[in-house]
């Protein structure tokens, strides 16, 4: 380490090591200024995405939590189950966006610097927000009947393919004080 450009190099001249460490440190300082500017502007960001009938509207944040929901005057007549749904699907297409805009941001503070390390976030954030399945209208699934009850208040026999519950052995008198020694 005593050839060109090494130790011995910076050794010899003091002054050359303190510059290099200074340029080092500053560099440092200005990359942490441009990766703040980055967390900065990326919590600001908001992403709204709006239903195809325009019933609802939600607003995430870069982290995918909903900031704002709002509906028009067409979910009153909506049955819950449909508005539930266009809730969430809604939710999604505002969350699929994440990804990009987080990228956007990256680029702009970061330029080309730490690719590995971006590549990594967006697939992260790609993969806990996905591009919702389309299309983004499907009727809802109507939830399977319930039998109804017995008359008399009779047991109401397991559903198919449930294994039935072993019968209970009658307590024997040590075992009243329920002391498992």
């Amino acid at each position: 380490m005593t050839g060109p450009n090494g130790l011995g190099d910076l050794m010899r001249d003091p002054d050359e090591t303190i510059r290099r460490m200074d340029d080092w440190a500053a560099g440092f300082a200005a990359k942490a200024q441009r990766y703040q500017a980055a967390q900065e502007q990326t919590e600001r960001l908001r992403l709204t995405a709006t239903s195809s009938d325009g019933a609802v509207s939600v607003t995430v944040g870069a982290d995918g939590t909903v900031t704002d929901l709002t509906f028009s005057n067409k979910v009153k007549s909506f049955p819950l189950e449909e508005l539930s749904r266009q809730i969430l699907t809604t939710m999604r297409r505002a969350q699929s966006g994440i990804a990009d805009r987080v990228a956007g941001v990256m680029a702009e503070q970061l330029g080309d610097e730490d690719r590995e390390t971006r590549g990594a976030l967006l697939d992260s954030l790609r993969g806990r927000f996905p591009d919702p399945d389309e299309p983004d209208e499907q009727p809802p699934v109507p939830p399977a009947p319930v039998p109804p009850a017995p008359p008399g208040g009779a047991a109401v026999p397991p559903a198919p393919g449930t294994p039935p519950t072993p019968p209970r052995r009658p307590a024997a008198a040590d075992d009243e004080d329920n002391n498992p020694w």
